[in-house]
């Protein structure tokens, strides 16, 4: 079993590890977001973490859609 699903774990995220890995070198972000996505994967509790993590996204997002968070790089 634990085969099995490291190969539906490895068919489907192979190329958006390989990106992580290649951007994450020198990007405390993209090292983040690979965090993120390994605890979502390994951990006990990764639907928790999961909620946790797209409920502060959409905040993030509904805060510069509103214009109280501005990223320089967005104007």
């Amino acid at each position: 079993m634990g085969v099995r699903h490291a190969g539906y774990c490895l068919g489907c995220c192979w190329a958006l590890f390989a990106v992580l890995v290649a951007a994450g070198v020198m990007s405390w972000g993209w090292m983040l977001l690979s965090l993120v996505i390994f605890a979502e994967k390994v951990l006990p509790c990764g639907r928790h973490v999961s909620a946790i993590v797209s409920g502060l996204l959409l905040m993030l997002g509904l805060g510069v859609l509103s214009g109280v968070v501005a990223f320089p790089w967005l104007a």
